[in-house]
């Protein structure tokens, strides 16, 4: 079985910047890489993250939205990340399941219990190793968001991004406890320093978890 990393954290934290490096980094080494995403990283769950982060449907009901989101997820657990794990590859994957806990449970409200039960369904028993948390201030990551936005080609995925200030508290918050929660799988570390100083101290916790990960095995 394979390594499985999850990159979490609210709007512009530096996720997908992160991700991108840790893989050229963890492939230099000699390891196999697949980096992937949610909502999507495949052809079904891509279209139903366009409906999910077009900035056309603010209206969509929370409970619509939580079930549009699993069945995203179960699609690309079975068609992508399952397969890549049972070939022992390293899967890295921006946002995954806890990111349904803090935006759907503690961004919108909806009982933790339902949460819980329909991600079990989705993922099949299917687990992060590592989750890194890429903390941040919320000011400091949706300027960064709209930037992005901004200077990005198709379609303006920012149906988040256009939720109120409390929202994006309260999910960060949700990060926060989960962090707290789960402190064996958790690596939390500060988005406010520079691209390289957040990459090296990524990249000095995942080489330790594939270390130990190596030892149990034997």
């Amino acid at each position: 079985m394979g390594y499985f990393i999850t990159f979490e954290g609210i709007e512009g934290c530096g996720k997908t910047t992160q991700i991108r490096l840790l893989g050229e980094h963890l492939s230099l080494l000699g390891h196999r890489v697949v980096l992937t995403r949610e909502p999507g990283g495949c052809q079904i769950s891509d279209k139903i993250r366009t409906i999910l982060l077009d900035a056309d449907n603010l209206g969509m009901n929370p409970l619509a939205e939580l079930f549009l989101y699993a069945a995203a997820r179960a699609q690309h657990v079975s068609e992508i990340i399952r397969p890549a794990l049972e070939s022992g590859c390293i899967v890295l994957c921006d946002r995954f399941t806890d990111a349904t806990i803090a935006y759907q449970s503690s961004g919108r409200g909806i009982d933790r219990a339902t949460i819980d039960l329909l991600n079990a369904l989705a993922c099949q028993s299917i687990e992060p190793n590592l989750t890194v948390l890429i903390d941040c201030e919320i000011n400091v990551g949706l300027n960064r968001a709209k930037q992005r936005i901004d200077s990005a080609t198709g379609p303006r995925e920012e149906r988040f991004e256009l939720e109120a200030l409390e929202f994006h508290q309260r999910v960060r918050n949700g990060y926060l406890d989960l962090a707290r929660q789960n402190p064996e799988r958790y690596f939390r570390t500060d988005g406010s320093g520079t691209i390289e100083q957040i990459s090296a101290t990524i990249a000095e916790r995942v080489l330790k978890g594939l270390k130990d990960s190596s030892r149990a095995i034997r």
